[in-house]
This record gives structure tokens, C-alpha cells and sequence, in this order.
């Protein structure tokens, strides 16, 4: 199953309606779904804390701040290949 990951914090407005779009998405579209709280990793913090949210598919960075509901879908349905996939900086 895909692997999408969102670096978020609370109190994000934008974090919050990406991932209700996630969420929405993921009842037709099933994924695992994985939230990082950037407030909580270090690493996420130095990495993301002006560009969230932060979405990343298949260990692909993604999107940042919007998510396109058809291209996430597209970017979803589109495997990597074999030795592809790219660590998230996390």
C-alpha cells in the first residue's frame, strides 16, 4: 500500500484542510496515511518549519501548502520503480 506522509503542526489552517483533503481522498483512494508533527522531530523542524504543509508520496516530496486533489491521485497511482523511491529528510 502507498505511503504518504504530511508534516504538520497544530494550529496550521492549511495543515488542516490538506488534511481533511487526505482524508476525504483516502476513503476512494486507500493509502496509509502518516502525520508528522514537525513540532516533535527535529529534523522535520529544520527541514519544513516555513513550508508546511508538506505532503510526500512514495517518499517523494509532492506538495507544499495545497494539494491538487487530481494530481495527488495521479502522483498516488504512479509506483515508483525499483530503487526509485527517495528518503523524505526525515
Amino acid at each position: 500500500m502507498a505511503e504518504v506522509i504530511l508534516y504538520t503542526k497544530p494550529g496550521c489552517c492549511l495543515c488542516d484542510t490538506v488534511k481533511a483533503q487526505l482524508n476525504k481522498l483516502r476513503t476512494r483512494h486507500p493509502f496509509e496515511l502518516r502525520e508528522i508533527n514537525i513540532l516533535e522531530d527535529r529534523d522535520a523542524f529544520a527541514n519544513f518549519q516555513e513550508e508546511i504543509p508538506v505532503v510526500f508520496i512514495h517518499g517523494q516530496k509532492a506538495f507544499q501548502y495545497h494539494l491538487d486533489d487530481r494530481e495527488f491521485l495521479r502522483r498516488l497511482n504512479s509506483a515508483p520503480e525499483a530503487g526509485e523511491r527517495r528518503e523524505n529528510g526525515s
